[in-house]
C-alpha cells in the first residue's frame, strides 16, 4: 500500500483508488497498517449512486386506499341521514311511547340531538374493517415466503435461492407492463471469452471463431511482431487486475471488471503473462524474459470518457508509455494524425454484427518534459475540492491525444440458458420488454436478436433514433413516433437510441419521446449511463405503468430502486443490485416464474382478500341499519359487545387466509397460456366494478338474513339474544359457503380453516352459553334444540347463495371468460398438456385472450396515475 507524507516538499497527495482500500477488502501479505475511515455510508460511490429509495406502494394499495376513502364517506352519510331520521321519529313519535321512558332532564340541546347519530357512528364503525391491514400484512408476508421455498426458482450452479427483500409488493408483480433490463451479466452470462482482433489492419481468428489458435497470430507473437507485441503489452498492462501466485507457482487474476479479466487471460495465453503488480510496479513475462514497469499513473474508466488509460515507465529504457484502451468513439478520434482508423472501423463493425464486444486498444510515446508538466497538472486537479471529476477529466483528455491506435479486441459474452424463451413467454403475457445497456448498437441489436426481443421478419422493423446534430435526432424521434402511431399492429416494431440522443431528447422533446415509449413494446437503449436508465424508469412510471427492472451490478442500482419492482441477479459483478432489489434471483430465466406464477396468483389472492374483508364488514353494518328501522331509528344494535368483538376476530379471520393457497389454474397452464395475465395486468379482479359486486352482494345477504331471522323469530316468546344469536348464525353460514364458492383449489388447510371455524362458532357459542353471568347464557343451546333454527339455516343459505350459484353457472355457461375455459378443460381432463386438450379448449380462448389484448391496447389506461390521459390528449 503507497503512503503519502504531505512533509515531503509540502505536497499535497490526493486521496484516490490508489491508496484506498474499499468496503470488505482483504489486506494479504500485511502484517499492520495504518489509515483513517474516509466515504463511508451514504458518502461511498454505491451510496451516492443509489440515491435515495422511495417508499413503495402496490396499484392495489391505492385501490383499497380510494375504497376505504369512498366507505369513509358512506358511512358519514348513513350516519348523518338515519341520525337525522332518528331525532325526528323521536321528537314526533318516541316522546308519546311511555315505555320508552326518555330522561326528563336533557343535558343541553347538543348533547340531545347528538346522541342518536353516535350511536350510530359505533354501530357504523366497523364499516371499514381494521383487520383488512393484519390480514393483507400477513398474507404478503406468505406469498414472500412462497417465493423464498420456491426450488423451482433455486439455481443449482451458483447454489443461489430466490429472495424476497420487499415483503409488500408480491401482487404488482402480476401487474407488470414494462421490464426493463441490463443486458450485461443479466441477459448474458458475464463470463468473457477472448474470440477475435484485428491487429495493424490483420483480422486474426475470422477462420475458426477463436484467435487465440489462429496460427498466424501465434507466428506473428514467435517472431516478436512489433505492432502484436505492443497489443499485448497494453491489454496485460491497461488493467486494474491483481494477480495472485499460488504455492504451485500457478498465477490466476482477480479484476472487478470481466472484460480486463479476458483480456489479461488472452495475453498470458499469447505469452505475454502478468506475473506481478501492485501500486508501484507489475512485472512482465515474455517468452521466458521479465520485464519490469513502473505504474506513475492510472487514468480511470469513467461512463462519461468509456476509456481508461495508463502512464507506465519501462525499467530499463526508461521510457514513458501512455497506454490506453476503450470503446471505438472514445478512442478512434483521437488517433494520431495521418493514421489509417478505416480498417479499425470496419472490424468494429463486423465484430458487433456477430454480437461480440469490442474495445479499441491505443500506445503513445511521452516525453519526459511533457509528462512532467502533465503530471503537476494532474495532480493539481486530483487535490481540487471543486469540480476534480470535471478537472480531472479535461487534464486526462489533454494527454489522451494522437493516440497510435493499435487494434480492436472482440470478447464474447454469451447468453444464459432459457433466455430467449423467458423473453418469448413474457411478451406473450402483454408485458412490453426494454434493454439497457452500455453496450454498442450493433452489438445490443445483435444481441436483442438472439434473445428474442426483436425479430428480423419481413413484418419487423426497427427504428432507429440518431443523428449526427441535434436536429436529425429530434427529426428523427418524430418519424419513429409518427410511423408508431399510423401502424394498427406495433408488435414487431422497436426503436433503438444511444445515451447522446437521449440525452438531447429529454432535454428539448420530452413530451414526443414519452408518447413514443407509451406505443412501443420494445426498445434497445446503448451507452446508458446509470442516471439515463433510472431516467427511462421514471418516464414509464410518470405515465402510470408499472415498471419492472432488472440488473445485476452496481450500475443498475438507481434503475432498480427507481421502478416500481426492483429485481437484481446474484451475479459476477456482485452483490449490490441484489441487496438493493425487492427481490433477488440466480437466473434471468427464473423471472418469467417469479411474474406469471408468484406474481399473478398474489394478485388474485390479494383482490379477494381485500374485497371479501369490506363484504364482511358490511354485511354486519347493513343488517344494524335494517334492524335501526325496527327499534325507532334510536341507534340500538342488534348484537351485543362479545359478538361484534369475536366477530372479526375469530369468526371470519381464519376462512378468509385460505385464498392465500387458492390456484385459479395450475401452473403448468398458466404457463401454457401466459396471455391469461392480462386480466391482472388490467386490473379485472380489483376494481370499482368488481366492488360494487361485492357490496350488492353484501346488501343482498343482509337482507336476506334480517328478513328471514325477523320472519322467524319476531314473535313475543323470542329473546332479543336469540334474535342476534340466529343473525349472526346465518352471517356465519353465509360466509362460509362465499369463501367455499370463491375457491378453486380445495387442500386439507383449507377445508380445515373454513369448516373447522364453522364447528369451533359453534364450540364458542356453546361455552359461553354456560357462563351464568353472560347475556348468552344457555342461548345457543335453545336453538340449536330447535328445528326452526336448523330451518332458517338451510333457507338462509339457499336464498342468499341461489343466485349466484344460478348466476355462475349461465355466466360461465354463455360467456365464459378465458380462466373459465381453462378451468373447464382441466376438470374435464385432468390436464392441459395434450394436444387433444389444447384443440378442445379451441378458438374461443384464443379469441377471448386476442380481445383482452386489443381491448387492453385500445381502451385501457394506467391504474397508478391519471397523467397517461393527458399525455395523449396533448399528443393528439
Amino acid at each position: 500500500m503507497r503512503l503519502f507524507l504531505p512533509i515531503i516538499d509540502n505536497e499535497k497527495s490526493p486521496l484516490t483508488i490508489n491508496n484506498t482500500l474499499l468496503q470488505s477488502c482483504y489486506l494479504r501479505y500485511t502484517e499492520w497498517a495504518c489509515g483513517v475511515a474516509v466515504y463511508t455510508g451514504n458518502e461511498t460511490k454505491s451510496g451516492i449512486s443509489r440515491g435515495a429509495a422511495e417508499p413503495k406502494f402496490t396499484a392495489a394499495d391505492v385501490i383499497i386506499d380510494k375504497l376505504t376513502i369512498a366507505i369513509f364517506m358512506f358511512q358519514v352519510v348513513v350516519v348523518l341521514v338515519l341520525g337525522y331520521f332518528g331525532n325526528t321519529w323521536k321528537d314526533t313519535q318516541g316522546l308519546k311511547q311511555w315505555y320508552l321512558m326518555y330522561p326528563m332532564e336533557v343535558e343541553g340541546p347538543w348533547y340531545d340531538f347528538l346522541i342518536i347519530p353516535l350511536r350510530f357512528e359505533l354501530l357504523c364503525s366497523i364499516m371499514i374493517p381494521i383487520s383488512i391491514k393484519v390480514t393483507l400484512d400477513l398474507a404478503k408476508g406468505l406469498y414472500a415466503k412462497f417465493i423464498d421455498w420456491d426450488e423451482q426458482m433455486f439455481d443449482w450452479e451458483t447454489n443461489t435461492p430466490a429472495h424476497s427483500a420487499n415483503t409488500a409488493i408480491s401482487e404488482d408483480l402480476g401487474q407488470i407492463e414494462y421490464i426493463l433490463s441490463d443486458k450485461t451479466g443479466t441477459l448474458t452470462e458475464n463470463k468473457m471469452i477472448f474470440k477475435q482482433c484485428c491487429i495493424s489492419d490483420t483480422l486474426y481468428g475470422n477462420d475458426n471463431g477463436d484467435a487465440l489458435n489462429d496460427v498466424r497470430l501465434v507466428n506473428a507473437v514467435s517472431s516478436n511482431d512489433p505492432d502484436v507485441i505492443k497489443f499485448l503489452l497494453v491489454m496485460a498492462l491497461c488493467n486494474t487486475v491483481v494477480p495472485i501466485k499460488s504455492n504451485d507457482g500457478t498465477v490466476s487474476y482477480k479484476a472487478q471488471s470481466q472484460d480486463e479479466e479476458a483480456l489479461v487471460n488472452a495475453a498470458a495465453k499469447l505469452n505475454m503473462m502478468l506475473i506481478s503488480k501492485d501500486t508501484i510496479t507489475a512485472e512482465i513475462c515474455f517468452n521466458g524474459s521479465k520485464f519490469w514497469y513502473e505504474l506513475l499513473d492510472i487514468l480511470e474508466f469513467t461512463s462519461d470518457r468509456k476509456r481508461m488509460s495508463v502512464v507506465v515507465k519501462e525499467g530499463e529504457t526508461g521510457k514513458i508509455l501512455l497506454l490506453s484502451k476503450g470503446a471505438d468513439e472514445a478512442l478512434l478520434p483521437r488517433a494520431c494524425p495521418g493514421q489509417q482508423i478505416q480498417r479499425y472501423l470496419e472490424a468494429v463493425e463486423m465484430y458487433s454484427q456477430l454480437g461480440l464486444r469490442t474495445l479499441c486498444l491505443g500506445w503513445r510515446d511521452l516525453k519526459e518534459n511533457e509528462y512532467k508538466e502533465w503530471s503537476k497538472n494532474f495532480q493539481k486537479a486530483s487535490c481540487s475540492l471543486d469540480n476534480r471529476e470535471f478537472k480531472i477529466a479535461e487534464v486526462c483528455n489533454s494527454l489522451e491525444q494522437d493516440l497510435q491506435i493499435l487494434g480492436v479486441t472482440a470478447i464474447e459474452d454469451r447468453l444464459q440458458d432459457g433466455v430467449p424463451e423467458t423473453i418469448k413467454l413474457l411478451r406473450n403475457a402483454g408485458i412490453n420488454v426494454w434493454m439497457l445497456t452500455g453496450d454498442k448498437q450493433n452489438t445490443a441489436i445483435q444481441i436483442g436478436l438472439l434473445c428474442n426481443l426483436i425479430t428480423s421478419g419481413p413484418n419487423s422493423q426497427l427504428l432507429s433514433i440518431s443523428g449526427k446534430t441535434e436536429e436529425d435526432v429530434l427529426r428523427s424521434l418524430e418519424r419513429a413516433l409518427f410511423i408508431m402511431k399510423n401502424t394498427s399492429e406495433t408488435k414487431g416494431l422497436a426503436f433503438v437510441l444511444d445515451g447522446w440522443a437521449l440525452e438531447l431528447i429529454l432535454k428539448h422533446s420530452k413530451e414526443s419521446f414519452t408518447r413514443l415509449a407509451m406505443l412501443s413494446k420494445t426498445a434497445i437503449c446503448c451507452r446508458m449511463t446509470p442516471l439515463q436508465k433510472a431516467q427511462l424508469v421514471a418516464i414509464l412510471k410518470s405515465v402510470g405503468y408499472l415498471t419492472l427492472a432488472i440488473g445485476d451490478g452496481g450500475n443498475d442500482v438507481r434503475m432498480i430502486q427507481e421502478a416500481n419492482i426492483g429485481v437484481g441477479i446474484s451475479g459476477r459483478e456482485g452483490l449490490q443490485a441484489a441487496r438493493a432489489a425487492d427481490y433477488s434471483i440466480g437466473k434471468f430465466k427464473f423471472l418469467k416464474r417469479l411474474i406469471l406464477i408468484h406474481g399473478r396468483y398474489s394478485y388474485n389472492r390479494t383482490a379477494f382478500i381485500s374485497q371479501y374483508s369490506f363484504y364482511k364488514s358490511l354485511l354486519m353494518c347493513f343488517i344494524q341499519i335494517l334492524f335501526a328501522f325496527l327499534s325507532g331509528l334510536s341507534g340500538t344494535s342488534l348484537f351485543n359487545s362479545i359478538s361484534l368483538m369475536a366477530y372479526n376476530v375469530f369468526y371470519t379471520s381464519l376462512p378468509v387466509m385460505t385464498i392465500i393457497f387458492d390456484k385459479d389454474i395450475s401452473e403448468t397452464t398458466v404457463m401454457q397460456y401466459p396471455q391469461i395475465l392480462l386480466h391482472s395486468q388490467a386490473g379485472r379482479l380489483l376494481n370499482l366494478t368488481t366492488f360494487c359486486g361485492w357490496f350488492g352482494r353484501s346488501l343482498y345477504h343482509a337482507l336476506v338474513v334480517f328478513f328471514i331471522t325477523i320472519c322467524a323469530y319476531s314473535d313475543e316468546k323470542s329473546e332479543m339474544q336469540e334474535l342476534s344469536m340466529v343473525a349472526l348464525s346465518g352471517c356465519i353460514w353465509l360466509q362460509a359457503f362465499v369463501v367455499t364458492m370463491d375457491t378453486n383449489s380445495f387442500t386439507c388447510p383449507q377445508i380445515l380453516l373454513i369448516w373447522g371455524n364453522f364447528v369451533a362458532f359453534y364450540m364458542i357459542n356453546l361455552i359461553l352459553s354456560t357462563v351464568p353471568s353472560l347475556q348468552l347464557y344457555t342461548i345457543t343451546f335453545r336453538l340449536c334444540s330447535q328445528p326452526s333454527y336448523w330451518i332458517s339455516m338451510a333457507l338462509t343459505v339457499a336464498v342468499g347463495m341461489g343466485p349466484v350459484v344460478a348466476f355462475r353457472y349461465l355466466k360461465n355457461l354463455y360467456q365464459p371468460s378465458a380462466v373459465n375455459i381453462l378451468q373447464q378443460v382441466e376438470q374435464r381432463n385432468g390436464s392441459i398438456r395434450t394436444s387433444g386438450n389444447l384443440e378442445s379448449a379451441g378458438a374461443n380462448l384464443t379469441n377471448l385472450l386476442t380481445g383482452s389484448r386489443k381491448n387492453r391496447d385500445s381502451n385501457y389506461r394506467p391504474l397508478l396515475s391519471e397523467s397517461a390521459e393527458s399525455v395523449s390528449a396533448s399528443g393528439s
